[in-house]
């Protein structure tokens, strides 16, 4: 196999998974069933001393603004100054997020369309079949790390992330963190484990279609070459 090519099937692994990341992260942090039923478990109502039409209207606008919708001002309403500039340093994360999806996705599309103009389309779906694999084993390590020791490296995140400590919040007197207790964040982590499953699941059957096709040299893949 030619180094160019084993360099670009690498970097199309690489950047399908960050796709199937960003999009399991946002499925399910604008997930605002998930939102209502964590309130339901975790006594939020009670908690906050607010009812279940006030924080629906309040996790309408937290998804809202997370989806880049709302100025900074958005949640002035809601919030105190702590809790909004804590909501601008996540929504930063969130459109480096968007922007990563976007820049992988032209890059993977480029990289796929350049492997099938060569009639590359087996080899090409070997790597995208077998080398997203790689990521079961993150989603595997992620499940181990919330069994064992959630609120350390949850931490661990926020002092990667976040370059000030807007993020540690006092939860009997700040709403954000009322609202969002740990368990909340808990659960999140494994919906979003399990959605990028979904979406590597997906580009891994597409992947089955491309490798099919360039074996048994299906019309307009029949000059692929041997592996």
């Amino acid at each position: 196999m030619k180094k160019l090519h084993l360099f670009l099937l690498v970097f199309l692994i690489f950047s399908i998974s960050l796709i199937a990341l960003v999009l399991a992260i946002e499925e399910n942090a604008y997930d605002l069933g998930y939102y209502m039923d964590s309130f339901e478990e975790n006594e939020v109502y009670m908690v906050t001393g607010k009812s279940q039409d006030e924080l629906n209207i309040i996790s309408k606008d937290i998804i809202s603004y997370l989806k880049g919708r709302e100025k900074d001002t958005f949640l002035d309403k809601h919030f105190n100054e702590r809790e909004v500039l804590h909501m601008i340093d996540v929504l930063d994360l969130f459109n480096l997020a968007r922007v990563i999806k976007l820049i992988s996705g032209v890059i993977s599309v480029i990289i796929i369309f350049y492997f099938l103009k060569l009639g590359l389309s087996g080899l090409l779906g070997k790597w995208i079949g077998l080398g997203l694999f790689a990521n079961h084993i993150l989603i595997l390590m992620l499940f181990l790390l919330i069994i064992i020791d959630f609120t350390r490296y949850f931490t661990i995140f926020h002092e990667i992330f976040f370059s000030n400590d807007l993020w540690l919040l006092d939860p009997r007197t700040d709403l954000l963190i009322q609202m969002l207790p740990e368990p909340f964040f808990v659960n999140m982590a494994k919906n979003i484990g399990l959605s990028f499953l979904k979406y590597l699941s997906i580009a891994q059957i597409i992947g089955y279609v491309f490798y099919k096709k360039g074996k048994y040299n299906i019309p307009h893949f029949q000059n692929q070459k041997k592996l």
